[in-house]
């Protein structure tokens, strides 16, 4: 899968999972196993950034003092 169209994080996850499978078996020849490490490493670049911004948009609802809903960045200590 040599595509370069960008994958949604599930699809990204499902092919790299796929291509950690296939480095473990071991048969690859050494030029297919470097492709599929670039690959691999490439998805992961993308997955992790995909990540990064989800974590900037998530707000959690804690209760306040006053006991009423507020919004906390997530990540925010308390």
């Amino acid at each position: 899968m040599a595509t370069k169209k960008k994958l949604g994080f599930e699809q990204s996850m499902a092919r790299l999972e796929e291509i950690v499978g296939l480095l473990e078996r071991g048969d690859a020849p050494l030029e297919q196993a470097m492709t599929l490490f670039e690959e691999g490493a490439g998805i992961l670049r993308q997955c992790s950034a995909l990540l990064d911004q989800a974590e900037q948009k998530v707000t959690l609802l804690t209760a306040g003092s006053d006991g009423q809903p507020e919004e906390q960045s997530f990540g925010e200590e308390r």
